[in-house]
């Protein structure tokens, strides 16, 4: 145990930022996990909804410096390319012209 008064300080205020962090981390864990079961039910509408929250989440873990920007960023589009592939929207057809014959 420390015995100068600063370094006890040091020592509550490392503890309540290590418990802020587990708690960010475990909310970042959770959003992941929420989009992963997302895509394997194929809602497309909850997809979007826990693409949006973990998205978000990512987003707060860089602002709070507990994962690296490049890192967040090469995360969010594996994401989007998961959505993507995994959410296929109907192609419309185009619509039949009229075929016109010279005369």
């Amino acid at each position: 145990m420390p015995i100068i008064k600063s370094a006890k300080k040091r020592v509550r205020v490392a503890e309540k930022a290590n418990a802020k962090n587990l708690r960010t981390k475990r909310i970042l864990r959770s959003a992941l996990r929420d989009l992963k079961t997302a895509l394997s039910s194929g809602n497309a509408k909850s997809i979007t909804d826990k693409q949006r929250k973990a998205q978000s989440e990512i987003d707060k873990a860089v602002k709070k410096h507990l994962i690296h920007k490049r890192k967040a960023a090469r995360k969010k589009s594996q994401l989007s390319h998961q959505v993507k592939t995994s959410v296929k929207k109907p192609v419309a057809k185009k619509p039949a012209t009229k075929k016109t014959t010279k005369k």
